[in-house]
């Protein structure tokens, strides 16, 4: 954690196109988000997915995530076991 502030996490998001819109008539996005102290890197398909890799790091923090979080979390890790 930055010992500068030890009650902050940093994140960088990058997100691009694939495919122009003029090209395939839709364009098709992707990202990456890294966490900057562990350099720990995850590929984006949707905005989604920059959640469910934050929320670990919040709740290091002490970050209490409400339940509408919790079950979002827990429905996503349902679907990927089936």
């Amino acid at each position: 954690m930055d010992s500068l502030e030890p009650d902050a996490q940093s994140f960088i998001v990058k997100v691009w196109v694939e495919d122009s819109a003029e090209t395939s008539g839709q364009g098709i996005w992707r990202g990456h988000i890294t966490h900057v102290t562990s350099q720990e890197r995850r590929y984006l398909k949707n905005l989604g997915e920059i959640e469910d890799f934050i929320a670990p790091h919040l709740e290091e923090l002490g970050v209490k995530l409400g339940v509408g979080w919790r079950v979002r979390r827990w429905f996503k890790r349902l679907i990927k076991r089936s």
